[in-house]
C-alpha cells in the first residue's frame, strides 16, 4: 500500500501530510510532483493544503489544469482513494470531482482556529473508525472556506449521506456561531457519489499527534488505511 502526496507550486501542507503518513502512522508514502502522469504505484492520494499557484484567479482554479490532474481523474474512476484538504478541497471543486464551489469566508477574514466537527457518516473509507455522530476537534486555516452549492445539490448531498463532516458546537449542534466561514448548512466535508473522494476544509494532518494539541484527525488517515487493507465496500 502506498500513499502519494501531490505537490503543486505553492503547496505548503504537503510536508505535514507526508510526516503524518510516513513518520507518525508508518505507511509507505511519496511526494508526487504536479507534472507527474503515472500514478499506478499508489492506492491513495492526498491533495494537501496551501496556496497552489498563489491562489491566482480563484483558489484551485489553476491547479485544476496541472498535468497530474488528468491522471487523478483516472485514479478516481478506478475507485482509488483521494482526499483533498483545504486547498486540496478547492482543487477538487474546481476540477469537478466534487460538486459546488468555495467562496470567501462570510466574515471576510482569514480564520485560523480549532473547530468542532460532527461526523455525519461513518460508512465511508475516510470515517469508518469514528462513531456515528461523534464530535471531533480539528483546526482550520483558510480565507475561502465558505462552501456553496445550489439548494437541490445540497438536498441531494444530504439525502445520499455525502455530507460527512459538519461544523457544530461542543454539543453537536450545527449553530450559526459554530460556523466559522458561512458554509451552507455548516458543511465542512463532502464525498463524491462513489464515495472514494473526500474534500474537507479542516486540517486532520495538523491534529494527528498529541504534541500538536489533539489526535482526532489521525483516524481519517487510519480509516483510509483500514479500508484499503480490507477492501471494504462503500455503503451509502
Amino acid at each position: 500500500m502506498k500513499f502519494g502526496v501531490v505537490v503543486f507550486p505553492g503547496s505548503n501542507c504537503d510536508s505535514d501530510a507526508y510526516h503524518v503518513l510516513k513518520d507518525v502512522i508508518g505507511v509507505d508514502c511519496e511526494y508526487v510532483w504536479h507534472e507527474t502522469r503515472d500514478l499506478s504505484d499508489f492506492q491513495a492520494l492526498v491533495l494537501p493544503g496551501g496556496f497552489s499557484y498563489g491562489d491566482y484567479l480563484r483558489c484551485g482554479a489553476l491547479a485544476r489544469f496541472s498535468p497530474v490532474m488528468d491522471s487523478v481523474y483516472r485514479f478516481v474512476d478506478e475507485g482509488k482513494l483521494v482526499i483533498g484538504i483545504c486547498n486540496g478541497f478547492q482543487i477538487l471543486l474546481e476540477a469537478g470531482l466534487l460538486p459546488g464551489a468555495m467562496l470567501p469566508n462570510n466574515v471576510l477574514e482569514f480564520r485560523c482556529q480549532w473547530v468542532d466537527l460532527k461526523v455525519e457518516n461513518t460508512k465511508t473509507p475516510f470515517t469508518c473508525l469514528y462513531e456515528p455522530g461523534e464530535v471531533i476537534r480539528v483546526p482550520i486555516a483558510h480565507h475561502e472556506g465558505n462552501y456553496y452549492a445550489e439548494p437541490d445539490v445540497l438536498d441531494e448531498l444530504e439525502r445520499a449521506g455525502r455530507v460527512v463532516l459538519r461544523y457544530v458546537d461542543a454539543s453537536g449542534n450545527p449553530t450559526l456561531e459554530a460556523n466559522p466561514n458561512g458554509a451552507a448548512r455548516n458543511i465542512a466535508g463532502i464525498t463524491n457519489e462513489k464515495g472514494n473522494v473526500l474534500g474537507l476544509m479542516p486540517h486532520p494532518e495538523r491534529c494527528s499527534e498529541s504534541i500538536l494539541g489533539g489526535r482526532d484527525g489521525r483516524r481519517i488517515f487510519l480509516s483510509m488505511i483500514k479500508s484499503l487493507e480490507t477492501g471494504a465496500s462503500l455503503s451509502f
